[in-house]
C-alpha cells in the first residue's frame, strides 16, 4: 500500500511539471507574438529550451514559478525582483532582452491577449525566493532632511569597494562626455570634467561649490588645473571620507574642503556653483526650493552648471513603485527639462546654455556594465549577489532607457541675468582633447 501512494504522488507530481512547462511554453509564446523586438529564448528548470537557436539573450527559469514571478504584478518591479532574487536569471546580451522587454511594455495588446496571458499565468505556482520584507523601507515625510539622508546613504554608501569596481579610477559617477563611440571612459570622464569648468569659465582663486560632490572628482579637478577655492558637499559619510583621502593625495588640503551637508543647510557665498546628478534627488515639488537656495548662494555675476537626468513621460500621476525608486534610487523622481528650467528661472536664473548628454550617458552605461560584469567576483565580495544583481540590471536598463530616448540628461548653464554676454562656444573644447 505504501509503494502504491508513494507511485501515485510521483506521477501526481510528473504530471504538475508537465502541466507547468506547457504552461510556461504557451505564455512564452504569447509574449513572442506580443513583443516586437528579437525575441529572447527560453530554458527552462527542466533543461528543456524554447525559441530561436541563434537568440542573443536567454531567460532562465530557475523554478515552475518563474515567469509567474516575473510577470505578476505586470510591472518592472516583479520583473527585477524575479531576477533579483533569483527566480529567473538572464544571459547573454542582456540590452536586447531589455529592449523586447520595453517594447511589449509599451505595445499596444489586445484584451484577449491580455487576459489569456494573466489567465495562465495564474496557473504556475507562487514559489518566489521573494518577500515584501526584502524591499527597502523609509519612513519619515518625503525629501524630509532625515529621509533624504537615508534614502542618499542607502544609494551611496553601497561600498567606495564596490563602486570602484566599475568607475573610471576618478570615480566619476555621471554621464560622461563622448565624442566618439572609442573613446575611453576615462577620456570622456576627464572631459566632462573639463566641460563642466569651461562652462563655468572658472580661473584662479574663484570660490566653486560643488553640490553632491560625490568622491571628490570634480572640486579636485577644479582646484588643480583651474586653481580655484572648491567646497564640495555631500550626504554620504562615505563619499566624503574617500573624497577627503584623495584631496589629501592630491596636496590640496588648502584649496579644497569636504564637508558632510544637506544643500538646505548652505553656507555662504561662491563665485560658481555645479550640481551634477544632484537635481534628481531633490524631488519635482522642491525644485523651486532648491534652485532658490542656490540662487542665494551665488554671488552677483554667478553662474550655476546644473546637470541632471530627465525624463520625456509628461503622462505621470501618482508616484508608483518601480524598480529603480524601490532598490536603487529611493525617492527619486525625474522632472522634464521644462520644469526644471522653469523652476530655474522663476528662482532669478537665465539659461544661457542648454546640452544634452543623453548619447553618452548610453555609452557610460554601457561602458560601466561591462566594468561590473568583468569585476563580477569581485563586486559580490563587496557586496552581495544581489547587488550585483541589482546594479547589474539598474545600468543596463538605464542605457536602454537613455539609447531609446525614453529618458535624457542635460547640462543646464543658468546665470545670473546681469552677467555680461559670452559669444560663441569656442571656449568649451581644450585644444589638447583626448
Amino acid at each position: 500500500m505504501d509503494g502504491e501512494v508513494v507511485d501515485t504522488f510521483a506521477a501526481d507530481r510528473l504530471v504538475s511539471v508537465m502541466d507547468h512547462l506547457d504552461v510556461s511554453r504557451r505564455v512564452y509564446e504569447l509574449l513572442v507574438r506580443m513583443g516586437g523586438h528579437p525575441a529572447p529564448a527560453i530554458r527552462a528548470w527542466t533543461g528543456e529550451v524554447w525559441g530561436p537557436a541563434d537568440a542573443a539573450a536567454t531567460i532562465v527559469l530557475n523554478k515552475p514559478g518563474g515567469l509567474r514571478s516575473m510577470l505578476l504584478p505586470p510591472n518592472d518591479l516583479s520583473a527585477a525582483e524575479a531576477y533579483i532574487y533569483e527566480d529567473v536569471d538572464f544571459e547573454g546580451d542582456l540590452y536586447q532582452l531589455l529592449r523586447f522587454a520595453a517594447e511589449l511594455s509599451e505595445g499596444k495588446r489586445s484584451v484577449v491577449a491580455t487576459a489569456r496571458l494573466l489567465r495562465l499565468l495564474r496557473q504556475l505556482p507562487e514559489d518566489s525566493n521573494r518577500t515584501q520584507a526584502d524591499q527597502p523601507q523609509f519612513t519619515g515625510l518625503r525629501h524630509s532632511k532625515r529621509r533624504d539622508r537615508a534614502a542618499v546613504t542607502h544609494h551611496y554608501d553601497t561600498g567606495n569597494n564596490f563602486f570602484s569596481q566599475f568607475l573610471d579610477p576618478q570615480l566619476v559617477y555621471s554621464s560622461a562626455a563622448f565624442l566618439s563611440p572609442t573613446d575611453s571612459l576615462e577620456t570622456a570622464q576627464q572631459r566632462k570634467l573639463d566641460l563642466i569648468c569651461r562652462k563655468l569659465r572658472l580661473s584662479p582663486g574663484m570660490r566653486l561649490l560643488d553640490v553632491g560632490c560625490g568622491w571628490g572628482s570634480l572640486v579636485i579637478h577644479a582646484a588643480r588645473d583651474y586653481g580655484v577655492k572648491a567646497t564640495g558637499i555631500t550626504l554620504s559619510e562615505e563619499q566624503a571620507i574617500e573624497a577627503r583621502r584623495r584631496v589629501d593625495a592630491a596636496r590640496l588640503t588648502d584649496q579644497v574642503h569636504i564637508e558632510v551637508r544637506d544643500y538646505r543647510d548652505l553656507r555662504g557665498e561662491f563665485d560658481a556653483i555645479s550640481s551634477v546628478g544632484m537635481v534628481e534627488h531633490v524631488g519635482r515639488k522642491e525644485l523651486g526650493n532648491y534652485f532658490s537656495i542656490l540662487r542665494e548662494s551665488l554671488a552677483p555675476g554667478g553662474q550655476l552648471l546644473n546637470h541632471g537626468i530627465v525624463t520625456r513621460d509628461r503622462k505621470r500621476g501618482r508616484i508608483k513603485p518601480t524598480f529603480v525608486n524601490t532598490y536603487v534610487f529611493p525617492d527619486g523622481e525625474l522632472a522634464n527639462v521644462d520644469e526644471v528650467v522653469a523652476a530655474a528661472e522663476e528662482s532669478g536664473f537665465e539659461l544661457r546654455d542648454a546640452e544634452s548628454l543623453r548619447a553618452s550617458y548610453a555609452l557610460t552605461l554601457q561602458a560601466w556594465v561591462t566594468n561590473l560584469e568583468a569585476s563580477r567576483v569581485e563586486a559580490v565580495a563587496a557586496t552581495s549577489e544581489q547587488t550585483y544583481r541589482i546594479w547589474r540590471l539598474y545600468m543596463a536598463g538605464s542605457a536602454v532607457a537613455f539609447d531609446r530616448a525614453a529618458i535624457s540628461v542635460y547640462q543646464l548653464l543658468l546665470s545670473d541675468p546681469t552677467r555680461p554676454w559670452t559669444y560663441g562656444r569656442h571656449h568649451l573644447l581644450a585644444s589638447d582633447d583626448g
